[in-house]
């Protein structure tokens, strides 16, 4: 009753998300994979010295290292999707996992730095981009409730893993060299697989057999009892199937669903992400090197970014509790918004700093907003476009900040050779992360909000694509209801139609009998054939 059947095309109805169980484990997979992602790209710098020295390049080649491997795990996000709508996310993964330790076993082995760049940039941070975004798709299935705090703690493994596996990758280096360091790395990285394999997706089989089974139940109770009921369920399912064909016919899978741009909501998110990306990574970039410059001591400016790594680790999941509150999730968008204008002002207030103390404050400040705006931006994604768009939607908005990667830090460090100068890249920084907090909350104010109020009530139609999974449901148990109130009408005047062919055959039946005695043995068995019985009759009335 209005449920998409598979075979004739049809997604089946997607299963109610747990909030737990087997979906604490599918979070701390994922928690997993995010400390990949986003340290090992980090954790990498500590080779680059010994690179430097064996292959007689600079700095600047050594770090197209760990561009590589963000610009793959950025740029990747559309051919993640294809490959998550087409094969699933557990395969993917473990193709992933393995990827990413091939990559950095193969590293191990090179001679010259365009090796490296293929295979510990292009072939670990393709492996990496596979395990990561298909990750963040599981957290969102097995969780809705609970899914900002899952978010939040899933995000705070970035911190974690590049606060351990720095130092980690210090000490493989004193021991074993940059190469026994890389192989070991990408051991560590077939882990990778282990998380992939746990990704159990929910299963969808049994809510479509409970469903169908539901619908013989009530066309058994619909129809009378007798011969014709297994010919009268067959008939409706005829007709139900022909109905459904009529209003939806058959949809191939789609390997990327560009429909999410007509989302508006999805377009002020994107370009509010691009603004945002533009300057969000620019200031942990460049403070080491900005409190070398005021005097501060090696070691001293090197703890700076430990700072914001341990505020970082408790802000994260604190953050995710807070946006799963009642009456702060429906405003999520714009607690994410607050969070960006936290981290764009603390960057402008701090420009001037000219001490280690100052510089102390600022980390404080920027770990807090830095792990708020980590935690909810995948949140406000999955609230805007829902679960089932969610594998297209993150894949294209993955691309476009991309462009804004390649485009911020590097850009940053021009002005900074050209200028001599860190205060303005921090006020340049501190403005586009404001200019975007900026967008997103008036953009979701006058066209999202306003937009609403205005618009009048949608129809209820289930042909029409781009809702969310709550309102498809509606719409089927609506059509549902329709279809049986219109079958129940003719149902009623075909049950009068019999009884008055029925008494008027009984009358009949009395004539003949007060004139011949009775009905012959045939004419009975007609008579019954037909339903001309009076106790049938009483029992099609009562029913």
């Amino acid at each position: 009753m209005g449920r998409p059947d598979p075979e004739e095309g049809q997604l089946p109805a997607p299963v109610k998300p747990p909030d737990g169980g087997w979906g604490w484990i599918v979070l701390f997979g994922c928690f997993v994979i995010t400390g990949f992602s986003y340290a090992f790209p980090k954790a990498v710098s500590v080779y680059f010295k010994e690179l430097m020295k064996d292959f007689h390049v600079g700095y600047s080649d050594t770090a197209w290292i760990s561009s590589i491997m963000l610009a793959m795990l950025y740029g990747t996000g559309p051919v993640c999707s294809i490959m998550v709508n087409q094969f699933g996310c557990r395969p993917v993964m473990l193709i992933g996992g393995l990827l990413a330790s091939a990559g950095m076993i193969l590293a191990s082995f090179t001679t010259n730095i365009i090796e490296l760049y293929l295979t510990a940039g292009v072939l670990t941070g393709l492996g990496m981009a596979l395990n990561f975004q298909p990750s963040l798709i599981m957290l969102g299935t097995y969780f809705d409730k609970r899914r900002p705090l899952a978010n939040g703690l899933a995000a705070a493994g970035s911190p974690v893993f590049l606060s351990s596996l720095s130092p980690l990758g210090q000490v493989l280096l004193e021991k074993f060299g940059w190469r026994g360091g890389f192989l070991i790395m990408g051991g560590l990285l077939l882990n990778c697989c282990t998380c992939g394999a746990v990704m159990r997706p929910l299963d969808m089989g049994m809510k479509r057999k409970m469903g169908k089974a539901q619908d013989k139940y009530e066309a058994k109770e619909m129809l009378p009892i007798g011969g014709k009921s297994e010919e009268g369920i067959s008939t409706t399912d005829g007709t139900k199937k022909a109905k459904k064909a009529k209003k939806k016919p058959k949809k191939g899978k789609k390997l990327l669903d560009f429909s999410i741009f007509s989302n508006r909501g999805f377009i002020i998110y994107t370009i509010s992400k691009f603004i945002l990306v533009l300057g969000l990574f620019v200031p942990p970039i460049l403070l080491v090197n900005y409190a070398k410059d005021t005097g501060v001591p090696d070691t001293e400016a090197a703890f700076l970014l430990s700072i914001i790594g341990f505020i970082d680790i408790f802000a994260r999941p604190a953050c995710g509790m807070v946006a799963g509150l009642k009456w702060v999730r429906p405003h999520v968008a714009y607690l994410f918004s607050f969070s960006m204008l936290f981290n764009g002002l603390t960057d402008i207030c701090s420009a001037r700093a000219s001490n280690y103390t100052g510089l102390v404050i600022f980390c404080v400040f920027f770990g807090i907003s830095y792990g708020m705006v980590g935690a909810l931006q995948f949140e406000v994604l999955m609230a805007i476009v829902g679960s089932q768009k969610f594998s297209s939607a993150i894949g294209l908005v993955l691309l476009i900040e991309a462009f804004a990667v390649l485009i911020g830090p590097p850009s940053a460090g021009r002005l900074v050779d050209a200028l001599k100068n860190y205060e303005v890249i921090f006020y340049l920084a501190g403005s586009e992360v404001v200019l975007s907090a900026l967008f997103l909350a008036v953009a979701s104010y006058c066209c999202l909000n306003r937009g609403k109020k205005k618009e009048p009530p949608p129809e209820n139609n289930p042909s029409a694509g781009g809702g969310s999974d709550t309102e498809e449901a509606e719409s089927d148990v609506q059509e549902a209801e329709e279809h049986s109130s219109d079958n129940h009408q003719p149902a009623h005047s075909t049950d009068n139609t019999v009884v008055a062919a029925n008494e008027e055959a009984n009358h009949v039946a009395e004539e003949q009998s007060g004139e011949g005695g009775g009905c012959p043995a045939g004419d009975r068995e007609v008579l019954a054939r037909d339903g001309c019985s009076a106790d049938q009759t009483v029992e099609r009335d009562s029913f």
